[in-house]
């Protein structure tokens, strides 16, 4: 599922590509006809993300789309071609058009939509002016492990796996300890971190946590990986081991399961935990288990 960073470049290129003009809106799915019908012809004023969810203001209308884990924005310029699969939603400008496909949801909500989906979302570390104060209570008072309490969008939005495992490992923290157990000063911390860390990934495109020191002796220990130029990560199609090495690069322990840690070389552990994949160092992030 695509974090906050993705989510937020993705509101400034809508804005950037269609904002200040009409647009064309069409359903060719169908399952958001009547929708795209609403939109058509009107001036898309702008783009904004807040944590995973994405709206796009078109005048009066406000649409709101989640991609989940499988919904992707494809930008092109046109002429744009015949719909293939199904396109969700596939919006025109004068020389881009952009298709939509397979998002958890896409709806309009307009305005007092918008802020009830808000009213359910904690605050965003990419946003102007977040409520970082209510984070740091919320957490500081749970019972809750803080591995859980990162990936709750009630409590923290646009966080998502990759920067849930890459930021306690940074702070040394265990995932499984409770919130309570952190102290304020520790969970403020952890916020600092994962603003400088997301706000490198909008500017970026991807995800990158390894300190300057660090990154030589990681491609060190990952000397027996695939080269860059074989043929399974270099051009061509795109394997499932090129894109499992596209996303680790650069990481600590997302997805380094069994593989050295790059600071204390004990093996990477991972495990199911509340519904997603958990990954941490048990050498580096000492605590309850």
């Amino acid at each position: 599922m695509p974090e906050g960073h993705s989510l937020h470049r993705l509101a400034r290129t809508i804005t950037r590509t269609f904002g200040g003009a009409p647009v064309g809106a069409s359903s060719p799915q169908g399952r958001f006809a009547s929708g795209a019908a609403r939109l058509d012809g009107r001036v898309l004023t702008g783009a904004q993300a807040w944590g995973k969810h994405l709206f796009v203001e078109v005048e009066d209308e406000v649409l709101h789309v989640h991609l989940g884990l499988y919904g992707t924005w494809v930008r092109s310029r046109r002429p744009e071609p015949e719909p293939w699969g199904a396109v969700r939603l596939r919006l025109t400008g004068q020389l881009w058009y952009a298709d939509l496909r397979g998002p958890t949801a896409c709806d309009l909500v307009g305005p007092a939509g918008r802020e009830e989906i808000l009213a359910r979302l904690g605050p965003d570390p990419l946003r102007r002016r977040p409520d970082v104060d209510a984070f740091v209570r919320r957490v500081a008072a749970s019972r809750a492990p803080v591995g859980a309490l990162l990936m709750d969008q009630s409590v923290l939005a646009g966080v998502g796996n990759v920067y849930r495992a890459e930021v306690l490992f940074r702070a040394g923290v265990s995932p499984f300890a409770p919130g309570r157990t952190l102290g304020e000063d520790t969970v403020r911390a952890l916020w600092d971190d994962l603003v400088v860390l997301m706000r490198d990934g909008v500017r970026r495109g991807r995800i990158v946590t390894l300190e300057t020191d660090d990154v030589a002796l990681l491609a060190d220990l990952d000397h027996d990986r695939p080269a860059p130029d074989d043929p399974d990560l270099d051009g061509g199609e795109d394997t499932a081991a090129r894109r499992r090495l596209r996303r680790s690069t650069g990481v600590y322990v997302y997805r380094r399961e069994g593989r050295p840690c790059a600071r204390c070389a004990t093996p990477v552990r991972a495990e199911d935990f509340h519904g997603r994949r958990l990954y941490w160092c048990p050498g580096c992030q000492r605590g309850p288990r």
